[in-house]
């Protein structure tokens, strides 16, 4: 993008603006740390700008507070308004207490609760919030007709001299605190405040260091302005990163990035978990979406191109809604390629089950989901610990070498975020079904053999695991035992050795998941369903 004539602009200004900024009234000189775990998986040095260490737990309260310490007596006598997806509200409402200024806060009312509630607890009485629309550019629409009705000065998140300096800063601090050798530095880019004040900052003290700006692929608006040359107004943008989610670029950071940025990169929802995860195994905290941003690029960088020079990426935030976490560890895996996964039809005959398991091998198995439906195939989907996409292809040829039919969903979004947790349902076939609960000591390999001990003449209609990290892995199995061998079924349990429970009579699985009809009954006429004890296993 360098490539492109830049646009007149004082850079000497912008950089006296940024040596002059008062942050340091509210923010630290946060830390540049090290990330030896990442750095030593991608055999080179990784360092982490920690803005996630700030009171605000966030880069925003820089330019806010420099943008607001900077109003004369008559303005902060009208008072302000901003417009914000969360972090910028509380660096806002930071500088009103601190100040004593009067704020009009405006949030979507998709900002995550965390954030709400730290912008009422950072502002106190000094704070009116309103929340309304469902994206910060409806919250700028909204702020901006409260400013005309009460002259108050607009407190840009992202364009504005005095912000832009403010959140340079950070790129002042990243020269002072690595003088030696550096390849790039990663910006995580919403409107392009942060991205335009580090890059300005870098570029005119060390021109030969990459600034690099990260977005999300569904809330790409700087990319694409930059590769159109003019900005572009997106018609959508995607939640889960809402400290980024902005559907139109400033004019003067759009300037700043245009003349200053060396790269822009795209990555996705699965990329932002898995370095949501790096950064927690690092350093023990949790990354807001945004605030992974920036690292999630660094990776897409260091596996498409070469080099080994130190790279740095900003943590920009760590207002994490408790609630995400789950979504975040379920795709961390995927977003990494750790995770294969497949779905897979097999015979209900004898033998294919375990020919199944043993194709498998000692492939650490993260999610197994059955529920028997038809009378010639059993459909299973089923997650694998992989170590990198070729494994994954080597796996699935493996499933084609034993006739079975095999679909690669790692990367389809609908099975990934709905179908995996919707196998399942009533089934006229489930007759004499039992249900029984499983507990094993989690470790590689132990599902497999967990598999391998359930082998007696009984049919398996029903089985669901999901590894979820802990100690003991937990399986719920539906077995066909006809009321005459029950009493078999009982002696074969007490040799397996696994904790085991009954849940056979559990309200919500006789209303959601067993027909009340299958039991002992013979199947439907013109079934071609393949007599008790030939089938499957």
């Amino acid at each position: 993008m360098n490539a492109v004539a830049p646009l007149p602009d004082d850079t000497a200004d912008l950089l006296a603006q940024i040596l002059a900024a008062r942050v340091y009234e509210v923010a630290q000189a946060s830390a540049l740390e090290a990330a030896p775990l990442l750095g030593g998986r991608l055999g080179r040095p990784v360092l982490l700008k920690r803005e996630d260490q700030q009171s605000v737990f966030s880069f925003k309260l820089r330019g806010a507070y420099n943008r607001m310490v900077q109003l004369d007596a008559a303005q902060r006598a009208r008072g302000v308004v901003a417009a914000s997806a969360g972090n910028h509200a509380q660096g806002v409402a930071l500088a009103a207490a601190k100040l004593g200024i009067r704020a009009t806060i405006v949030m979507p009312v998709t900002a995550p609760r965390v954030k709400v509630d730290a912008v009422r607890r950072f502002g106190g009485a000094m704070v009116e919030l309103v929340l309304t629309g469902d994206s910060y550019s409806d919250a700028q629409a909204a702020a901006a007709r409260w400013q005309a009705e009460r002259g108050a000065v607009f407190v840009h998140p992202f364009d504005d001299p005095a912000v832009i300096a403010g959140q340079g800063t950070i790129g002042l601090e990243i020269l002072r605190q690595h003088p030696g050798p550096l390849e790039a530095v990663f910006v995580p880019v919403g409107g392009g405040g942060l991205l335009a004040g580090v890059a300005a900052c870098i570029k005119a003290l060390r021109p030969e260091v990459k600034v690099i700006g990260v977005q999300a692929a569904d809330s790409d608006a700087m990319a694409r302005s930059l590769e159109a040359g003019r900005r572009i107004t997106l018609d959508e943008v995607g939640l889960f990163a809402d400290g980024t989610a902005v559907k139109r670029v400033g004019a003067l950071t759009f300037a700043l990035c245009r003349q200053h940025v060396d790269m822009m990169l795209r990555v996705d929802t699965d990329a932002i978990c898995a370095a949501i995860r790096d950064i927690h195994q690092d350093t023990r905290s949790v990354a807001e979406p945004s605030g992974a941003l920036a690292l999630a690029g660094l990776k897409h960088y260091v596996a498409t191109h070469g080099g080994g020079g130190a790279l740095v990426a900003i943590v920009s935030g760590a207002n994490m809604n408790f609630d995400r976490l789950r979504f975040v560890a379920e795709r961390a895996e995927v977003g990494e390629q750790r995770e294969a996964v497949f779905a897979v039809t097999i015979p209900e005959e004898r033998g294919s089950f375990r020919r199944f398991c043993a194709t498998l091998g000692r492939h650490d198995i993260t999610e197994f989901n059955y529920r028997i439906g038809n009378a010639r195939l059993a459909h299973i989907f089923v997650g694998v610990r992989i170590a990198s996409r070729d494994e994954r292809e080597a796996l699935a040829a493996a499933f084609r070498a034993q006739q079975f039919d095999v679909l690669d969903l790692t990367d389809d979004e609908l099975a990934k975020l709905h179908l995996r947790h919707m196998i399942g349902g009533r089934s006229v076939l489930a007759r004499n079904e039992l249900l029984y609960r499983f507990e094993f000591p989690e470790r590689p390999g132990a599902l497999t053999d967990f598999l391998a001990k359930l082998h007696p003449d009984w049919n398996i209609s029903l089985f669901h695991y999901r590894n979820h990290g802990a100690d003991h892995g937990r399986i719920l199995v539906g077995i066909q035992v006809p009321a005459a061998e029950r009493p078999l079924f009982q002696s074969f349990l007490a040799t397996l050795g696994y904790p085991h429970r009954n849940d056979s009579e559990h309200p919500a699985y006789r209303l959601l998941l067993r027909d009340g009809a299958v039991d002992d009954v013979p199947f439907p006429p013109g079934s071609t369903d393949i007599p008790h004890g030939d089938r499957q296993i």
